[in-house]
């Protein structure tokens, strides 16, 4: 029987990173990879901290000619609504970054990672799946779909939504779903992004665009199921055209790329994000819908907590406690965004006329100060900087009125 100190099921973008982040820790991982999917046509925002972890890992030099700038988010009123909110801009220039993040496609992201994987010393790759996971007190045992079995010390569940390590540890979950679907897909445009990603935010969820490399970009478009079906099924010539007038013309005439998907929409958590000698990454511990730029960057956050519990002592075995650690330093986290996530979900199909009212006051506010706009800039490329800023802030006001 092969063993490892760390096994690692699922080998997507998650996966893979973090098999990376451990073995360069010092601590030999067995990645069970099954069969690698390479066809996936969507894209990522990675923002700062995301990025300045890849790079830590070496990753980020293989990354960049890939990599578009995200340096202005603008958000776009686009409802008919009575109660209609101001447009508002985010410029990273405005808290000292080049850019929030940037954007790739996951495919680039995939085969980056891929590669260092395959030439990582502390790695092996098992093509196969995982077909049954037995936990006991002192380890883990796998068995694979060609009956061959690996222990371990700790098994990182990277295995999806349907995670058979989740499944195995006994942890369920808790779900929810909305009455939309997202069209993804990328296009072709005349006029340069200028790095400039915008959220249109319409009567059934945002239509946002956000800059890939040339004069090129992805769009996210939510809307009812139905409207979804109907659009990925019109000729790309037709779609162009909407998709051009949904942009108000920004961007100028728009050429839609083959490949156009559709995605329900629907959320998940799980109870516990560890338990035992088992923690749960990527969307095996969480899922919701692609707005905000929050899945892979979120995923990123566990992967940068595992790293910090198994790497702090490389030489120590891993104990059976691990779990349980990892489940508390992760739940604030996970908990807050996906509550932000819902929340702005829901605000922009509500027909209710006080969480209109709300949704505009606060974007207003955000359009004419600063401090605030600010603050959530710094929280939304790494959780925790926005209030230590605001923190130095108010103690910088407060040491400016003081007498000398």
């Amino acid at each position: 029987m092969d063993r490892s100190e760390i096994i690692i099921i699922g080998a997507g973008l998650a996966g893979s990173v973090a098999a990376l982040a451990l073995a360069r820790r010092g601590r030999k991982v067995m990645l069970i990879a099954g069969d690698r999917k390479t066809d996936d046509r969507r894209t990522t925002a990675l923002m700062d901290q995301s990025v300045r972890f890849l790079d830590r890992l070496g990753l980020w030099d293989g990354l960049k000619p890939k990599a578009s700038a995200l340096a202005t988010m603008q958000i776009i009123d686009g409802t008919k609504r009575l109660l209609r909110a101001p447009p508002v801009a985010f410029r990273s220039s405005e808290i000292g970054l080049a850019a929030f993040g940037y954007n790739f496609t996951n495919a680039d992201l995939l085969n980056a990672f891929s590669k260092a994987v395959d030439l990582e010393p502390n790695i092996t790759v098992i093509h196969s799946n995982a077909s049954a996971i037995v936990f006991s007190a002192n380890d883990v045992a796998v068995t694979l779909a060609d009956d061959r079995q690996i222990e371990g010390e700790l098994v990182v569940g990277a295995d999806g939504r349907g995670s058979l390590t989740r499944q195995t540890a006994g942890v369920s979950l808790k779900t929810w779903s909305y009455p939309q679907s997202a069209l993804v897909l990328n296009f072709a445009h005349e006029l340069p992004h200028d790095n400039v990603s915008t959220e249109f935010h319409t009567e059934t969820g945002p239509f946002t665009q956000v800059p890939l490399s040339g004069k090129r970009s992805s769009l996210v478009w939510v809307v009812e199921p139905q409207e979804a079906k109907r659009l990925a099924e019109l000729p790309l010539g037709a779609l162009s055209q909407l998709i051009e007038e949904r942009m108000q013309s920004l961007l100028g005439k728009v050429t839609v790329e083959p490949g156009v998907q559709y995605w329900p929409l629907s959320g998940m958590t799980a109870t516990r994000y560890g338990k035992g000698r088992a923690v749960f990454i990527g969307e095996a511990a969480h899922a919701f819908p692609p707005i905000g730029a929050q899945g892979l960057n979120l995923s990123l956050r566990d992967i940068m907590t595992l790293e910090d519990l198994v790497g702090a002592e490389p030489d120590r075995p891993l104990g059976e406690e691990i779990g349980a650690r990892f489940d508390r330093r992760r739940k604030v986290d996970v908990l807050s965004r996906t509550a932000s996530v819902d929340l702005l979900n829901r605000s922009l199909l509500s027909a209710f006329l006080p969480v209109q009212m709300v949704r505009a006051a606060g974007l207003h506010v955000l359009s004419q100060f600063s401090p605030v706009r600010h603050f959530v800039m710094r929280e939304g490329v790494a959780p925790g900087k926005g209030f230590g800023a605001f923190r130095e802030m108010v103690k910088g006001k407060i040491l400016s009125r003081q007498p000398s």
